[in-house]
């Protein structure tokens, strides 16, 4: 569960920190701003607006995907007769 929060969040916040570092590598020459600077002057509304659609897109996706039936195992990858056999549902 605490997974699917912290991807939820990271969803939301990963727009604004695209949008920081874009702007520090796009002011190499210029006099430097630090991030709390370049964020006042961000377009938050549609940073805030792609990051919400970002987190229902997650949120839709972990909701839909199978994850399996209640009860059944899961059989992690194991090295056999020198070969990796891929982990599967049981």
């Amino acid at each position: 569960m605490i997974r699917i929060v912290i991807e939820n969040i990271l969803l939301f916040l990963l727009p604004t920190a695209i949008y920081v570092i874009f702007v520090m590598v796009k002011q190499r020459g210029e006099k430097p701003r630090s991030a709390q600077q370049i964020l006042d002057e961000a377009p938050l509304f549609w940073l805030v607006g792609t990051g919400a659609l970002l987190m229902i897109a997650g949120l839709a996706y972990f909701a839909t995907s199978t994850e399996g039936k209640p009860g059944q195992g899961y059989a992690p990858p194991v090295y056999r007769d020198g070969k990796i056999v891929p982990g599967h549902k049981e």
